[in-house]
């Protein structure tokens, strides 16, 4: 069984996960910090079952919640929260069950059987795929990849140009770089990763360089790294 401690607090992390371990000393324990973290981990690797804490701080548990359903549908999730009405907030969202802190073990291995049970029933946890989860603007925005066309960076973060829209995330340039690397994605300059399959034209720019444009954005020059250019040409088949 694959399990997601998420917490700001590393005691209450370590205690729920030390918890955990004594009822399924077999399973898997992921544990984040904070909000974005979690969606990180989440959009990247499945999971079966999700402990939240209600108070973190990025974001509401509740928020993050909501997100975590729509990228793995079949998850268990389970609030953890010092606040016994936050119970009735977990029913409303439809989570699975709740634990309070500090954490009684007794109710810790209830809460963990009864998700165990339902998760042998049900399929594994499955991630939905090709999607990017980003911070725009203090809300979650979850992008399908495929139909973002380039990014580049944007002040302090970056700026993510899709077929319909275009939005902002505070990450660098070189962390995209790393989670589309095998989505067909390519940094042809410092400032630019793009989307191969969207690239309109390539041609001669700057001496020996070259620069492409990207469908919909017909407009804009993106120069490419004369580093980058033979690898550019590779992957284009040039």
């Amino acid at each position: 069984m694959k399990i997601a401690v998420i917490d700001d607090e590393r005691p209450a992390r370590s205690e729920l996960i030390h918890q955990i371990l004594q009822v399924y000393p077999e399973s898997e324990i992921a544990e984040a910090d904070s909000g974005m973290t979690a969606l990180e981990l989440i959009s990247t690797q499945p999971f079966d079952i999700l402990f939240i804490d209600i108070n973190l701080n990025d974001m509401e548990g509740t928020a993050l919640a909501v997100a975590a359903r729509k990228i793995l549908p079949e998850v268990k999730i389970v609030f953890a929260t010092a606040y016994s009405q936050f119970a009735v907030k977990a029913f409303e969202l439809e989570v699975n069950n709740y634990i309070l802190k500090p954490f009684d073990p007794e109710r810790v291995r209830i809460v963990l059987k009864k998700c165990g049970e339902t998760c042998k029933e049900s399929l594994p946890a499955i991630q939905t795929a090709g999607k990017l989860v980003i911070n725009n603007n203090r809300k979650i925005v979850i992008l399908t990849i495929a139909d973002i066309v380039y990014l580049e960076t944007d002040g302090r973060g970056c700026a993510l140009h899709t077929v319909k829209d275009t939005f902002t995330d505070n990450r660098l340039l070189g962390e995209f770089e790393k989670q589309l690397a095998a989505s067909g994605f390519f940094r042809l300059h410092k400032s630019f990763l793009v989307n191969l399959d969207y690239i309109s034209e390539i041609f001669p720019w700057n001496k020996n360089s070259l620069a492409v444009k990207m469908q919909g954005f017909e407009e804009i020059i993106l120069p490419v790294g004369r580093e980058r250019v033979k690898q550019l040409r590779r992957l284009m088949g040039l």
